[in-house]
């Protein structure tokens, strides 16, 4: 088996975090970035080959893809780096794995199925914390009630974001929620319901989100209504709301220019004593049209620590020859336990 592949956006932060764990994990990746300047450090540090290209030099792209099976993206935002690595893949037929969150994204992606499978590659977006525990969690849920028409997924992050992340944030602050229904995907209100939900410490409010299993469990599940949520501070939700007023304003290029300005004054990331500290909860349930409902949950290693351990779990497998061509979901190739085969999580049937 291979132990080497392309990782684009390794001197990221949580490239860097993959980066680091692939070496301990005997993988050999080749490292690659835009900014040569920026990626050597990381690639001296660890002794592994870089490559320094820009995702718009459509040449120098296929160039750095003519020798790997496959390509780990980790160059966010993805709305706007996932078109032209998946344009590359599909050119030099190389596998595309990313860690993405974003629903636009895993949308786009799912379009050109069809393309993938004429090129004989996979394409599997999110196969970090997004979407990896939640998809499997879909999944399982699922088989537990094969007759479900109702998904209600929701996640607790104990620890810090990156500055990637919180980017992605600010520059879909503004566009509002999303839910499924009769499986369409459909814009609804910022912030649009709440419910108390249990993460198995105690009841919490939680609140909707526009997260990327809006897109993703209903590929892997065929449920036609899914909704997301997240537990947010209340001074966080009065935003979330105010947004639904001042969107435009949110969305106006100088606001925005600030925003993410103040974002790079930031620390990258949660350090590695956060990380170590914090934790992923996850809970799901489903509900058929009986009004029969079934609750599992999930408890998960921090979510950057997640995202590198799930990322790598599915490099090897993809590198083992575990494929399945197309646009493809964690569950659909890899089934719904493939959670529990990562290092400190555990899964829980409620009822």
């Amino acid at each position: 088996m291979s132990s080497n592949f392309l990782l684009y956006g390794a001197n990221g932060y949580t490239g860097t975090l993959i980066a680091r764990l692939a070496v301990q994990r005997g993988l050999r990746p080749i490292l690659a970035a835009r900014n040569a300047e920026k990626l050597a450090p990381l690639a001296t540090e660890l002794s592994l080959e870089y490559r320094a290209f820009s995702l718009d030099d459509t040449a120098a792209t296929d160039e750095a893809l003519a020798d790997v099976p496959l390509v780990l993206h980790c160059a966010g935002p993805f709305s706007r780096t996932s078109k032209p690595m998946v344009d590359g893949c599909l050119r030099t037929k190389r596998h595309y794995l990313d860690i993405t969150g974003e629903v636009s994204v895993f949308e786009a992606i799912a379009s050109r199925d069809a393309e993938a499978k004429t090129a004989g590659v996979m394409f599997l977006p999110g196969v970090g914390f997004d979407v990896v525990p939640s998809d499997c969690l879909a999944a399982h849920l699922k088989r537990r009630l094969p007759t479900a028409t109702r998904l209600s997924l929701a996640f607790q992050i104990q620890g810090g974001v990156s500055r990637g992340t919180a980017t992605t944030v600010i520059e879909n602050q503004h566009k509002g929620g999303l839910v499924r229904r009769d499986g369409i995907i459909t814009p609804v209100p910022a912030a649009w319901k709440t419910r108390q939900i249990d993460f198995g410490q105690g009841q919490v409010e939680a609140t909707t989100v526009p997260w990327g299993d809006v897109s993703t469990a209903f590929y892997s599940t065929g449920i036609p209504h899914i909704e997301l949520y997240m537990p947010v501070p209340a001074s966080r939700r009065r935003l979330m709301l105010m947004s639904r007023y001042i969107g435009w304003l949110l969305a106006f290029p100088p606001v925005q220019e600030y925003l993410k300005a103040q974002i790079q004054k930031q620390v990258p990331g949660p350090t590695d004593a956060q990380r170590t500290q914090g934790s992923s909860l996850l809970w799901g349930e489903v509900e058929d049209d009986s009004g029969k409902k079934l609750v599992s949950r999930l408890q998960c290693p921090e979510g950057y620590t997640l995202t590198a351990m799930t990322a790598l779990a599915i490099v090897q497998k993809v590198l083992g020859g575990q494929v399945a061509v197309g646009f493809q979901t964690p569950s659909k190739v890899y089934g719904a336990d493939f959670i529990l085969e990562i290092e400190g999580v555990f899964r829980e049937d409620v009822n």
